[in-house]
């Protein structure tokens, strides 16, 4: 009688407790709207009957374990670490992944990105584990020179990709094509997945009105400088100066420049058509979606951008986003997105009043959202059928 199998999944800082039970109890999780990656992990361990064991970036440590299951949130040291001390943390971090590993008796060890440096799982290799990482982000910037140090990392990691491991999950076509080059295309099999979404979340919707003399443009993410926010603030300023004053930007989200963002809002004086939201729950979230006009990703060079969610939301949600390049996302959803060149400032400013002007644009790009959105709910190219598949190989 063969084994059973059994799988390490190392995954970023989602509360994988909490999808564990909402899992359990089969209802919907309220802490995000994309279904969480461990949901699917727990379905792929199901199907297999595999044993699992989920191991989550938290602030705090907490653990929970059944016949099948073992899953635990772990505290890493010096979140907000730079220079040096990061990478150490990240070796650190690698270190003690393994240990898991060895006492675990894993076979199938699968990391996501930002868990550990690639390099350090050519140790798991080494020692007899399959690695599988996943790649939720580009491994470089798209529209920035390369550093020598991140030459350096690249060169020292990307033999992870061509020869120690099983299979890599991508997150993009941005990402896959990175790792494509960084190998010279002798990597192992890539499989490439979507985010996934309840159909339930999006249903009975409002759609967007244009009989309100206001015109709602919606930021939901992280407050930080690299995501754009700033620029938004500029654009605001820009359209008060010009008399547009029926223009309102809602931001939404927590983040290191939140209050230093609120202060400069308040120091402009636009608190009216500028609001800062702070940290919005899944069911605000759906309120904000439900009165905005369009979305918005200014995401700036200087960030190494995954495939942004919020591109997918606003796209089920049939709210035309406005986006660039640095943002994986756009080539699956081109057709309902004004695209504006990285960093450019002035032509996202451009982009917004072309779809408040020009209802034609406007719905044009509204309806595309319909075309592109049935890729969002297929479970056959979520995260979870591209582990199967690799599973199923090993």
């Amino acid at each position: 009688m063969p084994k059973q199998l059994r799988i390490l999944y190392a995954i970023g800082p989602e509360n994988v407790i909490e999808a564990y039970t909402c899992w359990k109890e089969n209802r919907d999780c309220e802490s995000q709207v994309s279904i969480h990656l461990s949901t699917q992990f727990y379905n792929v361990c199901q199907d297999l009957n595999a044993k699992g064991y989920v191991i989550a970036q938290s602030q705090t440590n907490k653990i929970i374990e059944d016949e099948q299951f073992l899953v635990e949130c772990r505290r890493v040291p010096l979140p907000q670490a730079s220079g040096i001390l990061y990478y150490l943390r990240q070796l650190w971090c690698g270190l003690q992944l393994l240990k898991s590993a060895i006492t675990f008796r894993a076979k199938v060890v699968v990391a996501d990105s930002g868990t550990t440096d690639w390099y350090v799982l050519y140790l798991f290799s080494w020692l007899g584990f399959k690695v599988v990482p996943s790649l939720h982000c580009t491994l470089w910037y798209k529209f920035k020179p390369l550093r020598m140090i991140d030459k350096l990392r690249l060169k020292v990691n990307k033999y992870l990709f061509s020869d120690y491991s099983e299979a890599i999950l991508v997150g993009s076509q941005d990402t896959a094509k990175q790792v494509y080059q960084l190998t010279n295309g002798q990597h192992q099999p890539m499989y490439e997945f979507r985010y996934l979404y309840r159909r339930s979340d999006f249903a009975d919707l409002n759609q967007p009105s244009r009989d309100n003399s206001v015109f709602r443009v919606l930021f939901a993410g992280r407050i930080e400088r690299n995501k754009g926010v700033f620029d938004l603030l500029e654009i605001a300023k820009d359209f008060v100066n010009k008399g547009i004053e029926n223009i309102v930007f809602d931001i939404c989200g927590d983040g290191s420049d939140l209050e230093p963002l609120r202060l400069a809002v308040k120091q402009a004086g636009i608190e009216h058509t500028f609001v800062c939201h702070g940290y919005c729950t899944k069911q605000n979230m759906r309120k904000m979606f439900g009165r905005s006009h369009i979305v918005i990703v200014p995401t700036r060079t200087d960030f190494s951008e995954g495939f942004n969610r919020v591109v997918c939301e606003s796209i089920l949600s049939a709210r035309p986003v406005v986006t660039s390049a640095v943002c994986p996302a756009l080539s699956y959803v081109k057709e309902a997105v004004v695209e504006v060149p990285p960093d450019d400032v002035k032509a996202y400013g451009d982009a917004i009043l072309n779809l408040y002007r020009d209802r034609e644009l406007y719905e044009q790009k509204r309806l595309a959202c319909q075309i592109v959105q049935e890729q969002f709910y297929d479970p056959s190219k979520g995260w979870g059928a591209a582990l199967k598949s690799v599973l199923l190989k090993i």
